[in-house]
């Protein structure tokens, strides 16, 4: 694409754009140099998230904030530094166009129920005992278990075990934000009511890899809930045999009816690093945010070391060169914005060829602490 030249430095073109711009016109031939990169540039930042300074904020909001006084969700979300330019706030981007936070529901809460053009999806990271209601099916939530709730269907939360819950929730709102495609709806009552037995789809789905003959036609959502003890089996099988060199044992939850991603924007994957396991490093299109569920290492992303633990939350940016380490056998949930990359035929993926396919720190990533 074009370059800047001393041309464009010129009065003569200085006063032209200056004139232009004044009646709301822009100048290409100086713009595009900016606009149309020879590769992906993104703004969002490869940053990591600790989980001791989350849990302290969401202990310290428990005590402000609660559904009754106005809130509809007591969530966090992981505001990307690179794009808290974004107005009005930041978009809540953590990656360039997914959102993800993290949400605290006490016992005997009621997050009221709603509906929105958003796609959303949670990842239950600690304690038991509360639910998702989804059109009308109550979800019971465990650790370990991926809930979606596609955009559209009516949704809120409810819980009824004894000690808070905490789990991930990721929506595409910085993506439908910018399409100016954004509606919310607020539930005539303050929760849905079941309609179906509780965990109706799971016990559907009971058999795995088989659907109900019912579900042949495609359908939005058959299956609301994937167990942990299922997608634990299945790592398990994969793990029989040699990792992918790039990313480990890893499975993509997937929408039974269709075979396509669970979520339209979002895909959402669980995998498994054994201890010792060095990947070799690749890029692409795709951002990827991830939560470790269990384990320890780290990860170079683009010649920084990031070093993670149990409950940390971090961020690959789109085109980013990036390997993990595990020092102990890890489990990563993580969720990408591929479907949105695919459905545009952006995306692409291009090995690390240098030192063998591993990369050389040049620093270690300071993270914010409590």
């Amino acid at each position: 694409m074009a370059e800047k030249n001393d041309f464009f430095k010129s009065k003569v073109v200085q006063d032209f754009t200056k004139d232009i711009r004044q009646y709301n016109l822009g100048p290409l031939w100086e713009a595009i140099p900016e606009l149309m990169h020879h590769q992906p540039e993104p703004h969002a930042q490869a940053y990591l998230w600790k989980w001791d300074l989350l849990e302290k904020k969401l202990e310290e909001a428990a005590q402000i904030f609660t559904p009754e006084r106005g809130g509809e969700r007591r969530a966090i979300y992981l505001q990307n530094p690179g794009l808290d330019y974004r107005q009005p706030w930041g978009w809540a981007s953590t990656s360039q166009t997914l959102y993800a936070a993290v949400q605290l529901l006490q016992p005997g809460e009621v997050a009221p129920s709603h509906r929105h053009t958003q796609n959303a999806l949670r990842f239950i990271t600690h304690g038991e005992g509360a639910y998702s209601i989804v059109e009308g099916e109550r979800i019971f939530m465990e650790e370990g278990d991926f809930v979606i709730t596609p955009k559209n269907l009516w949704h809120g939360h409810g819980h009824e075990g004894t000690e808070p819950m905490i789990w991930m929730d990721v929506l595409d709102i910085p993506t439908i934000y910018m399409m100016g495609g954004t509606f919310f709806e607020p539930y005539p009552e303050r929760i849905e009511q079941p309609k179906v037995p509780d965990n109706y789809s799971a016990q559907r789905y009971q058999g795995g890899m088989v659907r109900p003959i019912s579900d042949r036609h495609p359908k939005v959502a058959p299956l609301g809930s994937y167990k942990w003890n299922q997608t634990l089996k299945a790592i398990e099988g994969l793990s029989r045999f040699e990792p992918d060199p790039y990313d480990g044992y890893a499975v993509e939850f997937i929408n039974p009816s269709n075979g396509q991603t669970a979520n339209p924007n979002i895909g959402a994957w669980m995998q498994k690093l054994p201890k010792g396991f060095h990947s070799k490093a690749h890029r692409h299109t795709h951002s990827t945010i991830y939560q470790v569920f269990k384990g320890s290492g780290y990860s170079i992303i683009n010649g920084v070391r990031f070093d993670w633990s149990k409950g940390d939350y971090f961020i690959i940016p789109n085109w980013a060169v990036h390997e993990h380490v595990a020092l102990e056998d890890t489990f990563f949930f993580s969720v990408n914005d591929l479907p949105i990359m695919e459905k545009f035929d952006l995306e692409r993926e291009i090995v690390y060829e240098s030192n063998n396919g591993y990369q050389e720190p040049k620093k270690e990533f300071k993270p914010v602490l409590v």
